[in-house]
């Protein structure tokens, strides 16, 4: 897992995906319920990594989205709704 400054987002590659998978900050402010810096955006990702994978392959599963494409997920996608 990377912070991109660029798009101000958490970017880590999938089990299983070529892609890569972003998650906005403001994602992230929702489930930390305040606006994170990224150390401690990429700190909740180490913690709840296992989430993250699920909510992922959700999503890939889905959109039938091919192995190298890239993608985001929402709050809602992680939160499992």
């Amino acid at each position: 897992m990377i912070w991109r400054d660029d798009i101000d987002s958490l970017a880590f590659q999938p089990a299983g995906h070529e892609g890569f998978c972003m998650v906005h900050r403001l994602a992230l402010r929702t489930l930390l319920g305040h606006v994170p810096v990224p150390a401690e955006c990429l700190a909740y990702f180490a913690a709840n990594q296992a989430r993250f994978e699920e909510a992922a392959s959700r999503k890939v599963a889905a959109r039938r989205l091919a192995a190298g494409d890239n993608f985001h997920l929402t709050s809602r996608d992680i939160e499992g709704q």
